[in-house]
């Protein structure tokens, strides 16, 4: 792969001529989710004309996926807009009359652990018993008490101490049982109720924080999290309804599905001494197929590439195609990366990235989804949480595989029936999901009615006639559902995940890394002067940049984190380019 020959014109601009010769930057974008679909559209709305975004699966959405079984429309992944007061994601739906047939008990202000606010929960045990309303009030009064306490630790720098383990987990679990064996009004039976209560609300935590147990959720990042004001919502129509906005404004034969990919190639000035060379697929070439290529460890080669063009970035696709970019925009989920990471990059990425990929957590939190012919439970109930009287001294929230049906913490009742039927929607996370994610259909439903057998005291409970459930655990292209920050790790981690590469002084002074981090190890030590771009005679910058909903300090987790992280990224690029596209105007 050749450098770009030098003009005789000392006064024309490097970037400019080595663009005008083969027309505009080539972004590459992989991934056709929120992020990846996002930054594809900004970048087209201000001019870029040569982006090309790679879907691995057969579908666009990434993590958002709406089915219809009937006139109802389920999800399996992203349920609610979270927060409206400057969410773009809301503000996209409201624009569009999405939310125009949303019910009031389909929007809340408070927090989100169940799917209508209409009715009461129902807290039930394994003996069958309900647990009475005022024990719940005032235990979730309680939890409430000292689940605010957990956001004070990063929002105020109070200290953490040694006996929280830095765990949100341990934390709230400790903080609640003393307060409740405190109590000198409660008799003792109340108080092993509502001690066997933490490790169920514990459990609801850890399905909303997609960890696989809340305890492993940092205690002093905990607060970092910001939650958009306002109320959040549900799209009846389904969440795909945003996806499919987003994409309407970027032609049909940008986004191709079904095309994996197997290796991004960057800082290709400084990696070709050292191994055979990728040669890319040419302008006008999109489509060419490379044959055996990597098989064999031989690297795939592709045809009809200018000769005296050399591009920083090749990405290599499960096909064996190979398509040469100036940018790729990285949205694969951290699980993906945490995977794969060491495969998917060459040269392979800096050491502080990969501590990071490390450090930040992500989960598994799966729905199962039951619909029955006639309802079993009162009009005036919203959910049934399933509380374990035998889990009162309890202080993990593991279980042996089998008994992972115990992780599901209640089921939600859909509303209103006559949008979705019958529908009861169950929650469970962490590596029991990933159990139940093995079993068939007919075994998960057989469980999950003796569950709801055993807690309602009801023994004449049917099969539900038809279930629903996901899989982001066990799927290639997602490995879990979403990022979370784990115990030892914090926001630095997330703007570390976020930094394009090459990492430059430029690029360092403009993400605040410190001046302390020397760059040898930030190259990978490499000299500086194999990274040279021949076209601008320096590092070319941002050969690679991430998003995703994990690289949203604030937001990750989020759809709206997602969709701001590409549009993010695309800002960078489009940032870069402004002088250029100003003078071709």
């Amino acid at each position: 792969m050749q450098s770009c020959e030098s003009s005789g014109d000392s006064a024309d601009d490097p970037l400019s001529r080595g663009l005008r010769r083969r027309g505009q930057p080539r972004v590459v974008v992989i991934g056709a989710g929120l992020a990846g679909l996002a930054a594809a559209k900004a970048l087209l709305e201000q001019g870029f004309t040569d982006v090309t975004v790679l879907e691995a699966s057969s579908r666009i959405g990434g993590r958002v996926q709406s089915v219809k079984l009937g006139h109802s429309t389920f999800e399996l992944g992203a349920t609610w807009i979270h927060g409206s007061h400057g969410n773009p994601i809301y503000h996209l739906a409201e624009a569009n009359g999405l939310l125009e047939e949303t019910t009031d008990g389909e929007r809340s202000v408070g927090r989100i652990s169940r799917y209508s606010k209409n009715g009461v929960a129902c807290y039930l045990t394994n003996r069958g018993r309900r647990i009475p309303k005022d024990v719940v009030e005032e235990f979730s009064d309680l939890y409430n008490e000292v689940y605010n306490l957990t956001q004070e630790f990063f929002r105020h720098g109070k200290p953490v101490n040694a006996e929280s383990q830095n765990s949100v987990g341990v934390f709230t679990r400790e903080e609640v049982r003393n307060r409740i064996r405190d109590d000198p009004d409660d008799p003792e039976a109340t108080k092993r109720l509502k001690l066997a209560m933490i490790q169920q609300y514990l459990k609801v935590e850890s399905c909303e924080s997609s960890s696989h147990s809340i305890d492993e959720v940092s205690l002093s990042a905990f607060g970092e999290w910001t939650e958009i004001p306002g109320a959040h919502h549900i799209i009846p129509s389904g969440f795909m309804r945003v996806v499919e906005l987003l994409a309407e404004g970027i032609p049909a034969h940008v986004i191709q599905l079904g095309k994996p990919v197997r290796c991004v190639h960057w800082d290709q000035a400084s990696a070709r001494p050292r191994g055979p060379e990728i040669e890319p697929r040419g302008e006008g070439d999109h489509n060419h197929d490379t044959g055996e290529g990597s098989q064999g460890g031989e690297e795939p080669r592709g045809s009809g590439r200018e000769e005296d063009e050399q591009w920083p970035v090749v990405v290599e696709c499960e096909d064996c195609e190979v398509i040469p970019a100036d940018h790729v925009i990285v949205t694969v989920s951290l699980g993906v990366l945490k995977r794969q990471h060491a495969s998917f990059f060459r040269p392979g990425l800096p050491a502080e990235k990969v501590a990071a990929i490390h450090r930040l957590g992500i989960g598994t939190t799966d729905k199962i989804f039951l619909e029955f012919e006639e309802p079993f439970w009162g009009p005036e109930c919203n959910s049934l949480q399933f509380v374990w009287e035998d889990e009162a001294e309890s202080r993990t929230l593991t279980y042996p595989p089998e008994l992972w049906y115990r992780k599901i913490c209640g089921f939600d009742v859909l509303y209103p029936p006559e949008r979705y039927g019958h529908v009861l929607s169950g929650w469970i996370c962490g590596e029991e999901a990933l159990v139940m994610e093995k079993c068939d259909d007919e075994a998960v439903a057989e469980i999950c009615t003796e569950m709801l057998r055993q807690f309602t005291g009801n023994p004449n409970i049917p099969k539900p006639r038809r279930i629903l459930r996901s899989a982001w655990g066990s799927d290639p292209y997602f490995r879990g559902s979403y990022s979370y920050t784990q115990v030892g790790s914090s926001g630095a981690d997330v703007e570390k995940l976020a930094k394009p590469l090459p990492y430059t002084e430029s690029s360092k002074t403009a993400q605040g890394i410190s001046s302390k981090q020397q760059p040898g190890h930030l190259l990978s030590s490499k000299c500086p002067e194999q990274s040279l771009d021949p076209i601008r005679g320096s590092i070319k910058p941002m050969q690679v940049l991430f998003s995703g909903e994990a690289t949203h300090r604030k937001y990750y987790s989020t759809t709206h984190g997602a969709l701001l992280s590409g549009q993010r990224e695309a800002a960078r690029l489009i940032e870069m380019y402004r002088d250029l596209f100003q003078q071709g105007t």
